[in-house]
């Protein structure tokens, strides 16, 4: 969890002759006939399409697709690379790293819309003002304004709060040094302190800081998160909430051709590189997604060929889909196409640090959080739940980022029920009245409160967390709801424990810590965990150029996460996925999952009864 950690039950591109993307004027769009339709299910609805109002997986990964930020990622390169979106060339940064100045590439647009009045709309430097601005607009209620206010980007917290303050509307209109266009394709951002990271913590994440035309927020008001309109390659045509979700080419779209940089001796993404080179972008006329939150359902719309592509197979089908880590032979010979890897995120329990029960700092509710993560079986949670498709999490550092240390080990990825039994004997969490459950300190009942979703694989967790708490001698109970009112729930701190994922944003890693910022309560800090050693660590970081000191300070920052347990820290997710053979060119990006612009339909290769 999106800077931008994101939670999910929870960023990319080119420009230039030697670029992934690289953009002209436009030109008609070419049409496909039959349509090439990518087709799909999402485990977990969707809230909306507004970037600065979403902070959900799901949604974020439809954003990427409609708007564009300044830059993206490569998406066969490995180890990731930054190249130019919409940006005309790399940035150019202070030798302190506290002013970044963009030239945004002339001739790119907005699509259509109603909110244009017949006029076409030319993407230009005040767009990304305005979009950045509206992160801290309180009327707007942004997740990640918090994690914008980490840059402290000068004078913008400052509009922030004379908005509070004087109870007014935001003033878009006013001027300030932090964030402002110098000309009409140049936009200058200046922070108080050193932002080496600055191009991947907020410049390469088309999901949030694509850039919105302010004349379409203010024509839909309220109902922004309806009617995203972007510069990028596709538009929403249907949306019916948390149901069924359909993008469609923008035929507006400008010219852009695949091209991508994978390693000399990357085979896979050679292969790929050989294949769609040179093919304009997106390849693809429409996306299908349906909203399908029980497993079997969503394995048997693949199998049965109503979808394309199966993205992270239910680990209950595990062994039907790639015994070994290969596809499986009835798989393969329908020509099905499997790709696995260790993804940039963690599985995790979020603790209220606000709740009478689980939260505070004291050393009993340390313990108390600290026992319940070592009761929690995790081996068996791999095995039994995941089927295999996970490793241990040591850490909030995730996979794949330079912040992970695969040597560290810790409390956290140990199971060990007797020493977590006797952290509670130590602290008073005994059972005084004989009837088998443990009271607290004071003789008040201890019972644990966990939010959950009602789904299968969620069910099957909760089933070992009540195995887990009753050898513990702990009672425990679940409230089931979906995603959406789950994440409300815990945006109020109106909860007292969740199981939640958390994705990494980009190859630095540092946005796994933010959930640990008290500036981010309410935002990505959902647990309200507030330690002062903590903020100043994070804050260090953000300055520091890469190098032993950062390192040091990663791992400072990795004991304190452990020794207070705001989050137990479950696993890193292995994550399988299927295509059918028709699905062309397709590698999971590492840190986002925008991809539908680069990947292929080949008619030639559906299925005769599709």
């Amino acid at each position: 969890m999106k800077r931008r950690d994101t939670l999910a039950l929870g960023a990319a591109a080119l420009g230039g002759p030697s670029s992934l993307l690289a953009a002209t004027p436009a030109a008609p769009a070419q049409s496909a006939t039959p349509q090439k339709v990518l087709r799909y299910a999402f485990r977990i609805a969707e809230t909306g399409f507004d970037p600065a109002q979403i902070q959900d997986l799901y949604s974020r990964t439809i954003t990427p697709h409609i708007f564009e930020a300044l830059y993206q990622y490569d998406p066969l390169a490995r180890p990731a690379k930054v190249r130019p979106l919409t940006a005309d060339g790399m940035p150019e940064h202070s030798a302190d790293f506290r002013t970044w100045t963009v030239k945004v590439r002339p001739g790119i647009f907005f699509a259509s819309d109603p909110a244009f009045k017949g006029q076409r709309r030319e993407l230009v430097a005040e767009d990304y003002v305005y979009s950045f601005k509206r992160f801290v607009d309180p009327a707007v209620k942004s997740p990640a304004w918090s994690w914008l206010a980490n840059f402290d980007i000068v004078g913008l917290l400052a509009l922030r709060q004379q908005a509070l303050e004087r109870k007014t509307p935001f003033d878009y209109d006013r001027p300030i040094e932090g964030i402002r266009a110098l000309d009409r394709y140049t936009i200058q951002f200046k922070m108080e302190r050193p932002a080496p990271r600055f191009i991947t913590s907020a410049l390469a994440g088309s999901d949030l800081t694509g850039a919105v035309a302010r004349e379409v927020v203010e024509f839909y008001g309220e109902r922004i998160m309806g009617h995203p309109v972007g510069t990028g390659p596709f538009k929403l045509a249907q949306w019916r909430r948390s149901s069924f979700i359909a993008l469609e080419r923008n035929p507006e779209y400008r010219e852009v051709f695949y091209q991508a940089e994978p390693a000399a001796d990357d085979r896979e993404g050679q292969a790929i590189l050989a294949k769609l080179k040179g093919r304009r972008l997106p390849m693809i006329d429409r996306v299908e997604v349906s909203i399908i939150e029980e497993q079997q359902p969503r394995w048997l719309t693949f199998l049965q060929g109503r979808s394309d592509f199966l993205e992270d197979v239910p680990p209950e089908f595990i062994e039907q889909a790639m015994p070994g880590g290969e596809v499986a032979p009835n798989l393969a010979k329908r020509g099905i196409q499997g790709f696995r890897m260790v993804r940039s995120d963690a599985a995790l329990t979020v603790f209220n640090m606000e709740d009478p029960v689980v939260g505070g700092y004291e050393p009993p509710k340390v313990a108390l959080r600290r026992a319940i993560g070592l009761a929690v079986d995790v081996p068996s949670e791999i095995v039994r739940v995941r089927k295999g498709q996970a490793i241990p999490a040591q850490s909030p550092a995730v996979p794949h980022t330079w912040a992970f240390d695969p040597q560290f080990k810790s409390e956290m990825g140990d199971y060990n029920l007797a020493r977590a039994k006797a952290l509670l004997d130590m602290h008073g969490y005994v059972d005084r009245d004989n009837d088998g459950w443990r009271e607290q300190p004071d003789g008040s009942p201890l019972v644990l409160r966990k939010n959950t979703q009602p789904d299968q694989f969620s069910r099957q967790l909760d089933d070992l967390w009540r195995r887990d708490m009753k050898a513990l001698g702990v009672q425990i109970e679940f409230i089931p709801q979906k995603w959406p009112e789950n994440l409300k729930a815990a945006r109020a701190g109106t909860f007292q424990m969740w199981g939640v994922g958390g994705s990494a944003a980009d190859p630095d890693g540092q946005s796994g810590f933010q959930r640990y910022h008290s500036k981010q309560v309410g935002g990505q800090n959902i647990a309200r965990f507030r330690n002062a050693r903590m903020d100043a660590i994070y804050d260090q970081l953000s300055e520091l150029p890469n190098g032993p000191e950062r390192k040091a300070l990663f791992a400072e920052a990795r004991r304190l996460a452990v020794a207070f347990m705001p989050y137990k820290m479950h696993v890193h997710r292995v994550i399988t996925d299927l295509a059918m053979p028709q699905v062309i060119g397709y590698r999971r990006p590492l840190f986002w999952n925008d991809f539908w612009h680069v990947i292929d339909i080949d008619p030639s290769r559906m299925p005769q009864s599709r």
